[in-house]
């Protein structure tokens, strides 16, 4: 049986990063969406992907991108995220393992989603909210994600150090994603809230409910 897997979103610093490294991040992500108050440039990514350790997974947040954008940044992901309205043939086309983002509107068929993304290695849940695509900060009604899902689940939308181990409890999900609940403001993170959101999901004796989502970590820094 697997550990929960961490995912800590959002990075823009190399102290955040050291920092989540240091206290067990399996994976870090990157937001290359200009909407976001956690938008990073290319040289940005370059350069703060080059200070993430080996077999950490490096993954990158798309939102509706056009191809040119998302190849430019391959050299510097493992991962690649995508929480617009991407068809999946779009999300495959660049060579790299993907994950689709999903927001938990009332209508939402995690069924015919989990068909429809099929080549994806995961589904990442996350809070709705009218025109915002993701990092809301809000959670939302776990009892809702079925648990014969036939892909693993990767748990957003709200997540602290206080409420993971609920999550945890109650989802058995493959993995976690969390941004704005370790920060001291949009973009900038907490040590101290690293620490303990990481050591809180690795107290939690909880398996995943499918263990196949299999990822690419980087074996050297570009």
């Amino acid at each position: 049986m697997s550990p929960v897997r961490i995912k800590l979103c959002g990075m823009t610093r190399a102290q955040d990063i050291a920092t989540a490294v240091d206290s067990g991040a399996d994976a870090l992500g990157f937001v290359m969406w200009a909407g976001s108050a956690r938008a990073l440039e290319l040289p940005q990514l370059a350069s703060l992907s080059a200070g993430v350790t080996p077999f950490v997974t490096r993954v990158g947040l798309f939102v509706d991108p056009d191809a040119a954008s998302v190849e430019a940044c391959l050299p510097y992901l493992d991962l690649l995220q995508f929480h617009g309205d991407e068809p999946a043939d779009f999300c495959a086309r660049f060579g790299k393992p993907w994950i689709k983002a999903l927001r938990m509107r009332d209508d939402i068929d995690l069924q015919r989603a989990a068909a429809d993304y099929a080549g994806a290695g995961a589904l990442l849940l996350d809070a709705y909210r009218p025109g915002v695509p993701g990092g809301t900060g809000e959670t939302f009604d776990w009892q809702r994600i079925p648990g014969d899902l036939a892909k693993p689940v990767i748990l957003a939308g709200g997540l602290t150090p206080d409420n993971v181990g609920d999550a945890i409890a109650r989802v058995h999900p493959y993995a976690v994603d969390v941004s704005g609940g370790i920060e001291a403001r949009p973009g900038i993170k907490d040590p101290e809230r690293i620490h303990a959101f990481c050591a809180r999901v690795r107290a939690v004796d909880a398996s995943p409910a499918a263990a196949s989502f299999v990822t690419t970590p980087n074996t050297a820094t570009p």
